[in-house]
């Protein structure tokens, strides 16, 4: 049911154009015979991973490895239409994403993995403001970031999103946010680690699809409310923490 309203409402905002915050051009999938061997070390990790949750969860089938290597390496490339060249030495500007792609994976497992499906679902979102925040490959070496942003390697979900999770916490949850001053550890941190890894590792499956279904329907700003809710959530077992 989830995969049927973010795919309906997903496809209806790609079509208008008020909605249409990023502009794309035309994509065609590359062929489906692709195998793990063309993705990174990093990559095959993660695929890996991937399918033993999805199959832990009854989401995936027995051939699913192939589908995810397939919507992986067409993300790349189709992402790869949209980048610019930097010179740079910093690892995170190389001509890869130097992480996994945990949104993709997310996707997959609520179609499924249904690679045509995931594919298409993928594209269309690429148009939406959201695919920016939800979305890290999304703006990797991105035309559509000034040329000063991206020399700079930092992603905007650190300046935008995890930085007004700061702010909101001071106002919202000042004891949370005096026990990060003292750790010496900024929240925007764990924050970027929570958001780029989609909460994989940190919440059930449930809760992670009801993390991307509400930034996909009411907007960016809600991934900010829900790690400021998880603070909440955790804020007496933090405290008890920097007591002891």
């Amino acid at each position: 049911v989830l995969a049927e309203l973010i795919e309906k409402f997903v496809s209806h905002l790609s079509e208008s154009r008020t909605d249409c915050y990023f502009s794309t051009g035309s994509y065609k999938a590359m062929d489906a015979d692709v195998k793990k061997e063309n993705l990174s070390s990093v990559q095959q990790l993660g695929v890996e991973m991937t399918v033993r949750y999805g199959k832990y969860l009854n989401l995936l089938k027995e051939d699913a490895e192939n589908g995810l290597c397939f919507v992986l390496m067409n993300c790349e490339e189709f992402l790869k239409q949209q980048q610019r060249t930097v010179v740079s030495s910093l690892f995170c500007l190389q001509k890869h994403y130097a992480g996994y792609d945990w949104f993709a994976s997310s996707i997959f497992l609520i179609m499924s993995g249904d690679r045509e499906k995931t594919l298409m679902f993928l594209q269309q979102f690429s148009h939406l403001l959201v695919s920016a925040f939800l979305w890290l490959p999304r703006l990797h070496l991105s035309v559509h970031l000034p040329v000063t942003t991206v020399e700079y390697g930092i992603h905007p979900v650190y300046f935008c999103s995890a930085h007004h999770v700061e702010m909101l916490l001071k106002a919202e949850l000042p004891l949370v946010c005096s026990a990060f001053h003292m750790s010496g550890f900024t929240p925007s941190q764990i924050c970027l680690q929570w958001i780029t890894q989609c909460f994989w590792n940190y919440m059930d499956w449930s809760e992670i699809c009801h993390y991307i279904a509400i930034c996909i329907f009411l907007g960016p700003d809600y991934q900010i409310y829900m790690c400021i809710s998880v603070f909440r959530h955790l804020q007496q077992d933090i405290l008890k923490h920097t007591e002891a």
